[in-house]
């Protein structure tokens, strides 16, 4: 019998019009080779104001990631909020997997809207994608925000216990949850106080069926994309002045990525460290997170050492 109510897809339909009543629209971008990009722009782009990518992470779809961040920051930016393939309403028939391809994915979209300067602001996985858009496009991108994003991570941090599990295939069955004790067990590592501990099954598998049925083996391939093979001394040190962003209990990307991550920029970053917040902590402290966000990409591009905020 199919479902007659969908807390979440309710949802979905709220978010959508809180999108539209903050200034922007739906968008759909055919690059020509397979792939469609759909990405909130702003309906009347004002020239005055300058241009902000919001690039989600997995779990929720953008708009439930990027909903507060919208109604803050839409008052001073051009924002725009792409859809990372094989998230939302973004796909590609194409083989790539790799944050590269997402970068390049999203920065055609930003030309096909005729956007040439901007900075960027990445979630988790969208902060790797990020952060290789910083790399690639070091001439459009101003200023970096890389929030919680373990792009300093190697390979071998695995297999030596840094994370809590030793694969990726074990990570990818974490983030990517198909049943309601999943689920739980997922929001029990992104949260410091977990709420699935009081949540009925019935709305986790709800949730479920809307954001995390569809496209799994691609996602779990863009997983194994990230941690294969990678690096430290491979990674670039991008140019543009960079806030990174943590929580002091993430257990997804553990704090010590993030101060491996401000070692490797070394003056060209300043960081936030969040007490009491993991992983989600755009969700648990959004006035601690927020308040140096909005700092840093309204004001100067002055540097500052680590802070920690309570």
């Amino acid at each position: 019998m199919p479902k007659c109510f969908s807390f979440t897809a309710t949802q979905n339909r709220c978010l959508k019009s809180t999108f539209s009543s903050r200034g922007l629209r739906s968008t759909f971008t055919d690059l020509k080779d397979g792939t469609i990009m759909h990405c909130w722009v702003p309906k009347s782009k004002k020239p005055t104001r300058p241009d902000l990518v919001l690039i989600h992470g997995f779990g929720a779809n953008s708009m439930w990631q990027w909903s507060e961040t919208v109604r803050i920051l839409s008052r001073h930016f051009n924002v725009y909020v792409p859809d990372l393939l094989f998230f939302g309403d973004s796909y590609t028939t194409r083989p790539e997997r790799t944050e590269s391809f997402q970068a390049q994915c999203v920065k055609r979209v930003m030309e096909a809207n005729s956007v040439t300067k901007m900075s960027v602001v990445g979630l988790s996985y969208g902060g790797f994608v990020a952060y290789d858009f910083a790399a690639q496009f070091s001439d459009c991108v101003e200023k970096v925000v890389i929030c919680c994003a373990g792009v300093c991570l190697e390979e071998n941090d695995l297999k030596e216990g840094l994370f809590a599990v030793s694969s990726v295939e074990d990570a990818a069955n974490i983030l990517l949850p198909q049943t309601a004790e999943q689920m739980r067990e997922l929001m029990g590592y992104t949260f410091v106080k977990a709420p699935a501990k009081v949540l009925p099954s019935c709305l986790l598998n709800d949730f479920i069926d809307e954001m995390f049925t569809q496209y799994v083996e691609e996602k779990k391939e863009l997983l194994l994309a990230i941690a294969k093979g990678r690096k430290l001394s491979d990674l670039p040190k991008i140019t543009q002045p960079t806030l990174i962003v943590w929580g002091d209990q993430d257990k997804i990307f553990p704090l010590e990525l993030g101060h491996r991550l401000k070692r490797h920029l070394g003056e060209n970053a300043q960081m936030v460290v969040i007490k009491n917040a993991g992983h989600g902590f755009l969700y648990e402290k959004p006035r601690d997170f927020h308040k140096p966000l909005k700092a840093f990409l309204l004001g100067t591009t002055k540097t500052a050492p680590p802070q920690d905020l309570t």
